[in-house]
Order: C-alpha cells, then structure tokens, then sequence
C-alpha cells in the first residue's frame, strides 16, 4: 500500500458521513485500476487496523473521528479582548498565546508572546490603544525589531494586522485563530513562529494525528496567503505518515 493510496482514502471519505462499501471499491478502482479486489480489501483492512477509517455498520466505511481542538483562555487574554472590544465593537480581532503551540512540540520553548490580529483599518488604534503604562508591545514587528527587543523578553504582546476572511472560532465567547490559520501563519511569518521553524514537521504531524483538522480550510487560506502549494505539499507528507 502506498502513500497515494492512503492520501486518496483520507480525501474521498469523510468523517461524519458513511460511505458503502460498493462506492468506496467504484472509487478505488476507478483511481487505481491495477488493484485486486482481494488486494484493496488487504489495504482498507489495513487502514482500520491503523486507526484511520472505521466500520460505523456492515458495508459501509467512514473516516475515524478525532478530537475538537479547545485552547486555554486565561484571564490574561480574556481581559486585553474584552478591553479591545468594548472600546472596538464592531472590529474583527482574534487573539491568542504562543505557549499553545508547546503542546505540539518537542522542545519547549520559554518565551511566550499573547499575539492579537486585528482588521487592517483599526489595527494601529487597537496598538495604541494596548500600549499603555509601560506594557512591552509591538506593531507588526520585523526581523530587526524581534532580534532587539522581543526574543529575550517575555510578557510581550504582538499587534498584527488580521488576513480577511481567516480561520477563527470562538472559544467561551473570545475569537481565536483555529488550528488550520495557525499551521498555515507558521510556514509564512517565520519571526513569530521562529522557534517553531525546525519543528514544522512535527508540529503537523502531531497536530493532524490529534485533532480534527480542515484541509479544505486550510488550503483556502493558504491561497489567499500565497502559499497555497506549498502547504498543500505538507499536508500531502503529514497524510502519508499518520
């Protein structure tokens, strides 16, 4: 059974819905022509024994459901929302702590940032906003800006501007990123997720192994990112491991 295969599987069947048996083999051997019966009956024998797809009845095949991720909302992030909101309303903003990602990780980074992505047309007065009373807090930071002054720090809060249209929920009524803008954001803004640039592999991996995941969503935002290939390609490779 190969890589392909298993890909094909994972994006033809869905995780909330059953698929017969009969549609299941049309599908297979109308992708893979050269396969036996007997042979695909090995492969998706396989793949339960693997965790990936279920029987939920006889005759019928579905992926295998996995958890819904729910971050920890602290005081902390619920206080700097509430504060933006109540004096922007009617702004799009999501926020968020770095130290979620350690979960994902295999070395655990010390220095953590709270990062909170506000629409482009108020996001310098939500920064004014936020820095007040000394508080360590940063517009949109660059390369230079990070070196200097906020990898050796900690309490730090990062103001950046919010891609339309991304990922987000709402966790006990704060607005987060989901998981899919975060893996996409840690391939393109290499200073924030800096410490995570060796691990992206993992991360994935590790991401998708527990946790129900959109590749759709995903892709989408990606594509609006320009990085739509390439994040594809790494969903291809984290597929092929699990």
């Amino acid at each position: 059974m190969n890589n392909e295969f298993i890909i094909k599987i994972k994006s033809f069947l869905d995780k909330d819905q059953a698929t017969s048996k009969k549609k299941l083999l049309n599908y297979i051997q109308k992708e893979f022509p050269e396969l036996k019966k007997s042979s695909i009956n090995v492969y998706l024998s396989q793949l339960k024994k693997d965790g990936i797809i279920k029987n939920p009845s006889r005759g019928s095949y579905k992926l295998r459901s996995k958890e819904q991720y729910c971050p920890n909302i602290d005081l902390k992030l619920t206080r700097i929302f509430n504060k933006v909101m109540k004096k922007f309303p009617y702004a799009e903003v999501c926020i968020w702590n770095t130290k979620w990602l350690n979960e994902f990780m295999r070395h655990q980074p010390f220095k953590f940032y709270i990062v909170i992505e506000v629409e482009k047309d108020v996001a310098e007065s939500i920064f004014h906003t936020l820095n007040t009373n000394g508080k360590k807090v940063f517009f949109e930071p660059d390369s230079e800006t990070f070196d200097r002054y906020i990898s050796n720090n900690s309490e730090v809060l990062i103001v950046k501007n919010l891609i339309s249209e991304s990922p987000l929920k709402k966790v006990n009524q704060i607005v987060t990123p989901t998981l899919e803008k975060l893996l996409v954001d840690m391939t393109i803004d290499t200073n924030l997720y800096a410490a995570q640039q060796s691990e992206i592999r993992f991360i994935y991996d590790s991401i998708f192994n527990k946790y129900e995941i959109n590749k759709n969503k995903m892709k989408r935002y990606a594509y609006r990112r320009n990085r739509e290939l390439e994040v594809e390609k790494l969903i291809n490779i984290t597929l092929a491991n699990l």
